[in-house]
């Protein structure tokens, strides 16, 4: 099954208690095609990026079945860039340089081809980018999943409504549900999103796991507690790709295959954090994959 994935191919500069890395790549599409790799060789990019972006890079992206005829690529342009500086605990970071670039001009225009995919996946980008992409595709997807973040409830607050009523699944942190319901208890925002449209809602806890809430039903999955985790960026990008290209390789979209797709998310997710950049994702194969759900699988089974 094909999925259409649109967010930013980029240049990061990260600094984390453990280490340095300066300007490597990285980017919500990079990250969610990379991930989304390791279930499906039909994926189709879209996105933007300056001619200082390494071909080789996406040749290897190429290797992998990801489709660039969705990919600008302007002459003479400069790609996304971001840097930033994570605290001791990891879960908190300071933004030291955003430039746009290329992004600011980024108007995605889809390839005929690309218009009758069976999954879409929104990477975190403006609602109103994200909504030009799902009214493009001809035939109404099999399921549309959305990442946003609060950045978008602050400036785009009616754009990312309109944006939201069109779409299955949307994945949030914990903070981020509670801003856009207006509801502390996790279990009355996710209630009050399903109001909005989604008929499923992914709040994401980072090191405490994930809660997916649908045909109500709470399905809470555990994190994999790490010995190191060397780079959190990209982690909940990699977990959306984990998510989406685990149900587009099922026969059916339900609420088991729901639960099973948290779980390939959490675990492509734990890969990417042990190393810098998509460092790790590149260098993956099945049998880990695999052995890392059955980690998942044993920490969170009991019998009574």
């Amino acid at each position: 099954m094909s999925i259409v994935t649109v967010g930013t191919v980029a240049f990061d500069s990260i600094e984390t208690p453990r280490g340095k890395a300066d300007r490597v790549i990285g980017g919500a599409c990079t990250y969610i095609s990379w991930s989304a790799s390791y279930f499906t060789n039909d994926i189709k990019l879209v996105s933007i990026v300056g001619e200082d972006f390494p071909d080789n890079e996406l040749a290897l992206l190429k290797e992998r079945g990801v489709d660039m005829e969705g990919l600008e690529i302007v002459k003479g342009g400069k790609s996304f860039y971001w840097s930033g500086r994570y605290h001791d605990n990891m879960n908190q970071r300071d933004t030291l340089v955003t430039e746009l670039n290329v992004l600011a001009d980024f108007d995605p225009t889809l390839p005929d081809s690309y218009k009758n995919a069976e999954y879409v996946m929104l990477g975190n980008l403006t609602p109103e980018i994200q909504l030009q992409v799902i009214n493009q595709m001809e035939k109404k997807p099999k399921l549309i999943v959305m990442d946003t973040m609060n950045f978008w409830m602050d400036i785009a607050w009616d754009s990312l409504i309109e944006t939201i009523k069109h779409v299955d699944v949307i994945t949030i942190n914990d903070e981020e549900a509670r801003q856009l319901s207006g509801e502390f208890s996790l279990v009355n925002a996710a209630a009050k999103i399903h109001t909005m449209g989604p008929k499923y809602v992914v709040i994401k806890k980072g090191e405490h796991g994930a809660l997916l809430f649908g045909e109500g039903k709470i399905f809470s999955a555990p994190a994999l507690p790490l010995a190191e985790v060397y780079d959190p960026t990209g982690a909940g990008d990699t977990f959306a790709g984990g998510f989406i290209g685990y149900l587009a390789s099922q026969e059916n979209v339900n609420f088991d295959n729901m639960k099973r797709a948290i779980i390939y998310g959490s675990a492509m997710a734990s890969f990417c954090v042990e190393e810098f950049s998509i460092n790790k994702l590149k260098s993956l194969d099945q049998a880990q994959i695999n052995e890392r759900v059955q980690k998942f699988i044993e920490i969170s089974s009991v019998e009574i």
